[in-house]
């Protein structure tokens, strides 16, 4: 199999912990929050944003519709920093060494435009890549097949020549069926494994 000339990483679940539910369940415990989630689809709000929506006002719009969840919907907005975490430092580690072998990485992430330029000033590796792909500034989102071909297009390299991780199997299926070299993200050593696989790095260099 072709070295790969760049590595692309999702960001949530992969280089931040994204889990909405578990902040809500330390809150409000979890029967309040099985309420909140049945009663509004908070989901479906992040994936409007992720796809180009504005960031606070999709979710001030969503809380005003439902004044009995007003104040936790905000939250989504108000304590963002706080559902996405905690950072997951092996894989950002694992970045980091990549890059400084000179091996190209960038970012591929389902991630609202100006919800990520807020993030990049909470997480500092959130600047460090080398080109970010996010599909709020896109206008599209993974697992359509032209946000990879977008990607293709933009870095100028070969599908065969991209190693792409992500801890969404639908996404990882997509970038797969256009060619791109996968792994499907489980757990940081998973991914550490796949890198020393590709002889991008050593095992030494794939340890946290």
């Amino acid at each position: 199999m072709q070295t790969p000339e760049a590595v692309v990483f999702d960001i949530g679940n992969v280089l931040i912990e994204w889990q909405p539910e578990r902040y809500y369940d330390a809150v409000l415990g979890a029967a309040r929050r099985e309420a909140l989630f049945d009663a509004v689809d908070l989901h479906a709000m992040n994936e409007r944003i992720d796809a180009g929506a504005p960031f606070r006002d999709t979710v001030y719009a969503t809380a005003a519709q439902h004044p009995a969840w007003e104040d936790e919907i905000r939250w989504w907005y108000d304590r963002w920093v706080q559902l996405a975490a905690p950072r997951i430092e092996h894989s950002i580690t694992l970045m980091r060494r990549l890059r400084a072998k000179g091996v190209p990485v960038f970012a591929l992430t389902n991630f609202g435009d100006d919800t990520f330029a807020y993030a990049q000033t909470q997480y500092d590796f959130l600047a460090e890549f080398d080109r970010a792909y996010v599909s709020g500034r896109m206008g599209v989102t993974k697992p359509a097949p032209v946000i990879y071909q977008m990607l293709e297009a933009d870095c100028g390299i070969a599908p065969q020549g991209l190693l792409f991780t992500d801890d969404r199997l639908e996404n990882i299926k997509a970038a797969a069926a256009r060619g791109w070299q996968t792994h499907h993200f489980i757990h940081p050593q998973g991914w550490a494994d796949r890198l020393v696989a590709a002889q991008l790095l050593t095992d030494k260099e794939a340890m946290p």
